[in-house]
């Protein structure tokens, strides 16, 4: 995870330290499936993070809380028995929460954002996304994806 930059005193750039929190956050997931973590940033500070899993309250998915981590479908398919929120909405949801703005933020985030993400992200006013893993879509829902992600006028960038 920890790639350090060419700095003669060793300091990441910003995406990398910001990706790294993300991973940190990642870390904290209840997912039995796949651990993803999401922070927002405005103006060079953190204003929320995120991480997947169960609502607040609700049995955590290694607790059994979510029938599709205690299923066996396979991946991208069981979505109807998932409880968890992902990791976006999280650092979306939990700044609005504690009553944080986001607007003209940037979404770091582990994981590249599905397209349910991406539209929130798009209403939070969020400006950016950044993230690290992940692949596209098939033909179809990859044009929609990108239509959406060009008429928005968001920007998005895969950091590496």
């Amino acid at each position: 995870m920890s790639r350090l930059a060419p700095d003669p005193h060793n300091r990441p750039p910003w995406d990398r330290y910001y990706m790294d929190i993300a991973w940190q956050a990642a870390r904290r997931s209840n997912c039995r499936r796949r651990q993803v973590g999401a922070l927002v940033v405005k103006e060079k500070s953190i204003v929320s993070t995120g991480y997947n899993g169960t609502p607040i309250g609700v049995r955590n998915c290694f607790e059994g809380g979510c029938l599709r981590c205690q299923s066996d479908a396979p991946p991208g398919e069981g979505y109807d028995t998932c409880v968890c929120v992902h990791a976006e909405q999280n650092a979306i949801v939990l700044a609005a929460r504690h009553g944080n703005a986001i607007a003209g933020g940037t979404l770091y985030t582990t994981l590249r954002p599905c397209f349910g993400c991406l539209k929130e992200a798009i209403q939070a006013g969020i400006v950016a996304i950044v993230f690290e893993d992940g692949e596209a879509y098939p033909e179809d829902l990859e044009t929609a994806y990108q239509q959406l992600i060009s008429e928005s006028g968001m920007r998005v960038r895969r950091v590496g």
